[in-house]
């Protein structure tokens, strides 16, 4: 396995100290995978224990509910307070390329001249949950970065893909996780049928200024009643902003801040584990659909005819016993 030297002389350590070209080169290797890519994620997430790691904050909801805008939004309240933030936005891509519009540089360029901000743009490269296969890993390079000079981020905003109800990836990644609406994606009690709302630790409810926003807010808070709960469960807050006028940013961050008190350093470590729990079991599922597209074409033809079974094939590839 090559050493993270072989890739840049220095880079790691420029990395750690705070130089944001380092950081950028950092991400390019991780996102291209590869020995390398193994080697020096390996050498950034030693680096990361015992460290005080920023706020992970993700951001999911349909096309068009002003995930991009709203996150735009939070990075000017945050830099206000001054908060180092770094951003990971993850764009659709081309079926036909592979290559992504990274629509929300475009919609984040208000912040391109702040040396307190980082954005980011990675392609789905066809993933399904809302996040690219790479996310985990350049999230972890994202929170390993400028810890030698104290230099790292306070907040990391994750926003998906924007791809409807099978975006629940993000809410393993992600310490909280804002469910983006508008009025007029539907009513509350249609939202609430949705994978997605069952992820959500805030609800909200943007473009407020449209006709049906007040009527939604309190669907959504009627909605949730109707499953199970008892006097310690956590009610989503559910914050009504207009991102395109900056509005309800403040308590949407005070909504974030609620729910991190709710989880406690307990809960938030619970969190943390289900991550790498979630990261190991990707792993694993690439590896074992690695191996099943390796299958010989007997044991293909014997599945199809009946001789074997699925189970008993997939067995046989996995090394397992029959």
């Amino acid at each position: 396995m090559a050493e993270p030297a072989a890739v840049v002389p220095g880079l790691l350590e420029r990395y750690r100290a705070g130089e944001v070209r380092a950081l950028s080169r950092v991400i390019t290797v991780v996102e291209s995978g590869g020995p390398q890519a193994h080697a020096l994620l390996q050498q950034v997430r030693s680096g990361l224990e015992g460290v005080a790691r920023p706020t992970v904050i993700g951001l999911t909801g349909s096309p068009g509910s002003g995930k991009s805008t709203l996150t735009s939004a939070l990075i000017g309240r945050l830099r206000a307070s001054e908060k180092r933030v770094g951003v990971l936005a993850v764009d659709p891509s081309s079926p036909f390329s592979g290559g992504a519009i990274l629509g929300d540089r475009i919609r984040m360029l208000g912040h391109h001249a702040d040396t307190g901000v980082y954005v980011r743009s990675l392609a789905s490269r066809g993933a399904l949950g809302g996040l690219s296969a790479r996310s985990m890993g350049v999230l972890s390079v994202l929170e390993g970065f400028g810890v030698q000079e104290g230099l790292g981020f306070d907040v990391l905003l994750i926003e998906t893909v924007g791809v409807g109800q099978s975006e629940l990836d993000v809410a393993a990644l992600a310490d909280h996780t804002v469910l983006v609406l508008t009025p007029a994606g539907g009513d509350g009690v249609q939202a609430f049928k949705a994978g997605v709302m069952e992820i959500a630790d805030v609800l909200v409810v943007n473009k407020a200024d449209l006709p049906g926003a007040e009527r939604m807010g309190r669907e959504l808070r009627a909605a949730q009643m109707l499953g199970p709960h008892d006097e310690h469960t956590f009610f989503p807050p559910v914050v009504q902003t207009v991102a395109s006028r900056g509005e309800g940013s403040d308590a949407l961050l005070a909504a974030v801040q609620a729910h991190r008190d709710h989880l406690g350093s307990a809960g938030l470590l619970a969190r943390r584990l289900e991550r790498a729990r979630f990261e190991l079991r990707s792993l694993v599922q690439q590896r074992a659909a690695a191996l099943a597209n390796t299958a010989d074409e007997y044991l293909l033809e014997g599945v199809a005819s009946g001789r074997i079974s699925a189970d008993e094939a997939a067995r046989q590839v996995l090394g397992l016993p029959t």
